[in-house]
């Protein structure tokens, strides 16, 4: 870090910090830093720099307090189920069918999920996040107590991170979560699994779909994923006992063979063993019930959200349908 730093001291030192209501507060930034010299062994100074450079952002603080998710699913399903984006995952599958194979081969998640999940991020990478990724995070960690810890984490990894790979920090761009790359991975997970799946030396999230897809099925692996297994069914509901068993977690939780108690009905042979998750998804006029698999929730915990998850299933299966014709 110490070289890319240097020099911009200068500049750093004596730039305006224009068009941003406040600073960062100084009291965390310090006791960060220190802790980040004492753990890790960085530089007091450079980290100094570093945060000199480094602007509270509202418009993150005003993101994190209208996120997508919170949509009803009739809204949210609109974002991502369109025209343009399933005939883009054709394309990326056709394109990149050796990798996408491999990758199913040495991590048992089938090409349509891999797709689905870049194309829901980033739309195959084209649109990766325009806030600062070091703006973001040190907003977060700061100045949103209700996932500070969680934040000032990410910002630990995301440190360790750009100094592996000798980035500038500054640099970098990504949501205004702090996710970036292809696959918009947070920095704990960059630094976890992401694979050098081409082999030329680097981890590339970046640029390089061909780790970004490997990445991806190394991390559904890794939570477990089940090769060829199913992920949800649609299930027929009356009355209004289901609303007993819905609830915001999103592990399973009930055995298949107790949904009839509840008049759920589903037309897949399911072992009664089997744990489900009922889910309630709202539309116009009226609800739509699925109950997710062990695969369903894999996914929810790439983003933890029920929604999030149905948007990607249901892309993958339309990628799915409209490549196989």
């Amino acid at each position: 870090m110490r070289n890319l730093l240097k020099g911009s001291l200068i500049l750093i030192l004596f730039l305006p910090n224009i068009g941003f209501t406040q600073s960062l507060d100084s009291v965390q930034v310090n006791q960060f830093i220190d802790e980040m010299v004492d753990k890790h062994g960085f530089d007091t100074n450079e980290l100094r720099i570093l945060f000199g450079g480094t602007k509270y952002s509202d418009r993150v603080l005003q993101a994190m307090s209208k996120p997508a998710e919170g949509l009803p699913w009739y809204k949210y399903r609109k974002i991502f189920l369109k025209d343009s984006r399933i005939n883009k995952g054709v394309a990326f599958w056709k394109k990149y069918k050796d990798t996408l194979n491999r990758a199913e081969e040495v991590y048992g998640v089938p090409p349509q999920i891999i797709i689905a999940i870049v194309g829901v991020e980033t739309q195959y990478g084209r649109y990766k996040g325009k806030d600062k990724v070091m703006d973001s995070l040190a907003t977060l960690a700061f100045h949103y107590p209700k996932r500070g810890k969680f934040f000032r984490s990410e910002l630990e990894q995301f440190l360790l991170l750009t100094r592996e790979q000798n980035v500038d920090p500054l640099s970098l761009k990504g949501s205004y979560a702090g996710a970036m790359g292809i696959p918009q991975f947070i920095s704990s997970s960059y630094r976890n699994y992401a694979v050098d799946f081409d082999e030329d030396g680097k981890k590339d999230l970046w640029q390089n779909p061909v780790d970004a897809i490997g990445s991806v099925a190394n991390y559904f692996n890794r939570h477990g994923w089940e090769a060829g297994a199913a992920v949800t069914y649609p299930v027929s509901v009356t009355g209004d006992r289901v609303d007993a068993i819905i609830n915001k977690e999103l592990k399973p939780d009930i055995r298949a063979g107790e949904l009839k108690k509840y008049d759920i009905v589903s037309d897949q042979d399911i072992a009664d063993a089997t744990l489900v998750k009922v889910m309630k998804f709202e539309q116009k006029n009226g609800n739509d019930y699925w109950i997710g698999l062990h695969n369903f929730y894999v996914i929810t915990r790439y983003n933890h959200s029920a929604l999030y998850a149905m948007a990607v299933y249901q892309l993958s299966e339309e990628i799915n349908t409209k490549y196989e014709k």
